[in-house]
């Protein structure tokens, strides 16, 4: 596996880096220099005394000094989420009218193309964690508009976990590693959930097939929370985007995405980067599905509650463009680690709502942002916008652009500006209340979603019903009894059935798991190849795929053989 092929462009040449070669030649031919430009005549060298590997190295010696001080300093804070990523170009296309709801420089004129970049990730992983292990995926796009850089940052379930923005402390500690050990702890990760069960919506969807899609270009994208188009005369509509992908939706089994996790745990970036450097262009029709205000002040949902889905038999689905992608990033450090998105990048004709998960984000990604890169990280290339002036953001780490003798404070009598005139008036929405300390309740309205989703839309299709029993079932199994059986009743206030099969599937599991029976019986997968054995333990599992023999090992001291996954959202299939 490890040839040029296997791993893409980076191993033994290709069309691209020819390209690329001759596209930017070295600084002053092809001399080596350190890093204040003086040359070098032997980087690979270093100062002595005495010509052999037993020598005195010298401090003087200022190439070895650079180079190991710069390798010390090459990494930055990876994101506490969304930390496994892979980026690519694009645009977005405007393909039908829509400028009866927003005033959006971008979207007045069909056919118009707007450039963009955007990053595609896992949700709880670390950054070197594997690629299909089950988890909600990420997908930010940065569009370069006229009127300044938009971000949209979107995820592949159509609903949140939380709808209180102080909870995100706590469901991101719980879908993470123990603090103690730091090993994937489920029953952390249960308990979580059974005391905070309306994200009980969300896990109809991460624990069915669709948490575990085949690569990114085959997932639908959907903006969860709701927005705002908004006009110049201060009309608005509420909105929310819905990306179809053009590629089909297709899913792993959970066998299946655990096989590819062992196999290629870079999976989903490959086969992205091999398909754009094949000149395939993946793309999704983009849809807006709009809200009026009125409706929304009347309707049984919450248009603000970030656990719920609005019906398409209500608020259908308006189709006005589409986004492509066309070009590998050049340089994935450059481009894609240092690429910075923000709720908080709108532009004319496109705003935030009262929803308080999407206001909740409006803080945590910028402030992230200056964390890991900078306060000045909208400097860097790939984050900064065509045009961009404010005298009053000054100075800091890294300032690259300099605005001399710019008067840093407003009004000044000797410079003047010009004022926006195209965001909605600040009155547009009149709000009257006491200031409250306000917790959501969870009541039975909660569930009515999720038993939908079990009850027509996953028994519409065939077998995932039994799957998402399975994959429950495999993870809960590594929780303790009493976080169980508040699972079990979580599920049962979903569909009776549904929380007694689960109880049934996972606690012949745990049978299983504690007297190390084994059953020869497999069933053949989607690709038509026999998967491991029903009941076999999960190191077991991965004693045998290519990549995990010596993990394997490691783990096999340990009595849980559960301790062997990625994080906490992994699924075993152990029924």
């Amino acid at each position: 596996m490890m040839n040029g092929i296997r791993n893409g462009a980076t191993n033994g040449g290709s069309k691209y880096q020819e390209e690329h070669a001759a596209a930017n030649p070295a600084p002053g031919g092809d001399v080596l220099t350190t890093m204040n430009g003086a040359p070098l005549k032997n980087i690979a060298g270093s100062q002595r005394i005495g010509n052999q590997l037993r020598a005195t190295l010298l401090l003087q010696d200022v190439n070895l000094l650079e180079l190991i001080q710069h390798l010390t300093h090459e990494r930055i804070p990876e994101r506490l989420v969304h930390a496994r990523g892979t980026g690519a170009h694009g645009y977005f296309e405007l393909t039908d009218k829509i400028s009866d709801v927003t005033s959006a420089d971008f979207l007045q004129r069909v056919g118009e193309k707007t450039p963009l970049f955007c990053r595609f990730s896992t949700v709880a992983g670390e950054r070197g964690t594997a690629e299909t292990v089950r988890d909600t995926r990420g997908f930010a796009f940065k569009m370069r508009t006229k009127e300044g850089i938009l971000d949209w940052m979107f995820l592949s379930t159509p609903v949140f976990p939380i709808r209180d923005g102080a909870k995100f402390p706590s469901f991101t500690h719980a879908t993470k590693r123990n603090p103690r050990n730091g090993l994937p702890d489920h029953t952390m990760f249960w308990d979580y959930f059974n005391n905070n069960q309306e994200a009980i919506h969300f896990l109809m969807f991460l624990f069915s097939d669709r948490a575990t899609p085949i690569d990114f270009q085959h997932a639908d994208i959907f903006s969860i929370n709701s927005y705002r188009f908004t006009k110049s005369d201060g009309s608005f509509v509420y909105v929310k985007i819905h990306l179809k992908t053009n590629q089909g939706v297709k899913n792993f089994t959970a066998a299946e995405a655990q096989t590819t996790a062992g196999e290629d745990p870079d999976h989903q970036t490959r086969s992205l980067f091999n398909d754009l450097e094949a000149g395939k262009t993946p793309s999704w029709d983009v849809y807006a599905q709009i809200i009026d205000p009125q409706k929304a002040a009347n309707y049984p949902i919450n248009i603000f509650d970030a656990t719920k889905t609005l019906p398409f038999k209500d608020f259908p689905l308006r189709k006005f463009g589409r986004i492509v992608l066309d070009k590998n990033p050049d340089d994935v450090f450059a481009e894609t680690e240092q690429s910075a998105f923000s709720p908080t990048n709108i532009v004319p004709g496109w705003a935030l709502s009262p929803d308080p998960i999407i206001q909740t984000r409006s803080l945590a990604y910028a402030d992230t942002q200056r964390h890991r890169l900078g306060v000045n990280f909208i400097q860097l290339p790939i984050n900064k916008p065509e045009h961009s002036f404010n005298p009053l953001m000054r100075d800091g780490a890294a300032t690259f652009n300099g605005l001399g003798a710019t008067p840093n404070y407003f009004p000044s009598s000797f410079s003047k500006y010009g004022v926006a005139t195209q965001y909605a008036q600040p009155d547009e929405e009149h709000w009257v209340g006491t200031v409250v300390d306000f917790e959501s309740e969870v009541v039975d309205a909660d569930f009515a979603q999720a038993r939908i989703f079990w009850e027509k839309t996953l028994a519409a299709e065939p077998g995932q019903q039994a799957n998402f029993i399975s994959n429950v079932a495999g993870h809960l199994s590594s929780a303790v009894e009493q976080v169980r059986k508040a699972t079990y009743a979580m599920f049962t206030r979903v569909n009776a059935d549904l929380g007694k099969r689960i109880q049934t599937a996972t606690e012949a599991a745990v049978t299983a798991s504690a007297s190390g029976s084994t059953s020869t019986s497999g069933t053949p997968s989607k690709a038509g190849k026999p998967t491991v054995p029903a009941k076999q333990g999960v190191a077991t599992r991965f004693a045998d795929m290519k990549l995990a023999d010596l993990h394997a090992k490691k783990q096999a001291p340990h009595d849980s053989p559960h301790n062997f996954d990625l994080f906490a959202h992994k699924a075993w299939d152990l029924s």
